[in-house]
């Protein structure tokens, strides 16, 4: 049996996750009695916390408005954690220099307490970034919808533009978002075709919730559906490679994201590699800096064997050329 402020805080989070529950959930979320779960939400409501009760047959609760919670209490470590994250996703490693973040960056600096500012201060005056691939980002309004209906499990109308301009309205059952480092993905299932689909947030151009909630049965793993899905359709051209290392291994040095990676005995695996063509495919295996053999196709292994001669022309060139001085 969990404690009592436990389970207050599960109690917190279910009631945060969708928008409304039956005493019945709840007391089954929480392995408790019904008449349990009425004596929780009195401590919830003591302690400042607006649940409402519903009305009906069943009978349950939901959360108030958001202005009904109590206030938000940080410690110097986590506001200096929350403010780094703010710094980080207005300099754009995650919402493509969103105004959003720059503005609630400037709100809690203006009320932080001294000893908090200039540590934030000393954090400017010394870190620096290396200069960052432009690519789309999401905006945080669309990943704050998505977040919300992935929350609430709400059937949600999507307008979507794909990577060829053409835009379409699906009606999906929202999961999750992932993020990829360079991209959000929004997973869901789409009603119609009745399968599940990764959509790139940066390219969702309205999200609309029917209110009405879905349950998602048999949801996938949503980080590997992403990465499944990246890794088969993202890049226009592919390449089959075995690498001498155990499938952790080869794992740990290129990631699921990157790549598929299939077991090839077990101190061997082979993976699948997509890239923009067979040169820049090239290049990445070199920068691996293992033995690997590309079993498919040739233009990626001949590619991989001219850059290897370049550089063994060049520095041949230049051994024999210090060879020759006095």
């Amino acid at each position: 049996m969990i404690t009592t402020s436990a389970r207050l805080l599960r109690l917190v989070s279910l009631l945060s996750s969708r928008p409304t529950w039956s005493n019945a959930e709840l007391a089954r979320q929480l392995d408790v009695t019904e008449r349990t779960v009425r004596r929780d939400v009195d401590k919830l409501r003591e302690l400042g916390y607006g649940v409402e009760s519903v009305p009906g047959p069943g009978g349950g609760y939901r959360f108030g408005a958001g202005n009904r919670m109590p206030p938000l209490n940080l410690d110097d470590d986590e506001v200096f954690a929350v403010a780094v994250a703010l710094r980080e996703a207005a300099h754009g490693a995650a919402l493509g220099a969103d105004p959003a973040a720059l503005s609630a960056l400037l709100k809690l600096r203006q009320i932080l307490p001294t000893r908090m500012a200039r540590r934030l201060e000393g954090l400017d005056a010394t870190v620096e970034h290396t200069p960052r691939c432009e690519t789309p980002r999401a905006s945080a309004d669309v990943l704050l919808l998505l977040a919300s209906v992935c929350r609430a499990s709400e059937r949600t109308t999507l307008t979507y533009r794909d990577m060829h301009g053409t835009t379409t309205v699906r009606c999906v059952d929202p999961h999750r978002l992932v993020y990829t480092g360079a991209h959000w993905y929004f997973v869901a299932r789409d009603v119609e075709r009745s399968a599940w689909r990764t959509f790139r947030a940066d390219r969702v151009v309205e999200v609309v919730s029917t209110g009405e909630v879905i349950e998602v049965p048999d949801a996938p793993d949503a980080a590997q559906l992403v990465s499944d899905t990246i890794t088969r359709t993202g890049y226009p051209f592919f390449a089959r490679v075995r690498l001498p290392l155990s499938y952790d291994d080869a794992r740990r040095l290129v990631a699921p994201i990157v790549a598929t990676h299939e077991p090839d005995g077990p101190n061997a695996t082979v993976i699948s590699i997509g890239g923009s063509d067979p040169d820049q495919l090239a290049g990445y295996l070199l920068s691996l800096r293992t033995p690997l053999e590309v079993l498919s196709p040739d233009s990626v292994r001949e590619a991989l064997l001219a850059r290897l001669d370049a550089l063994y022309r060049g520095n041949e060139a230049g051994r024999q050329g210090a060879d020759e001085q006095p």
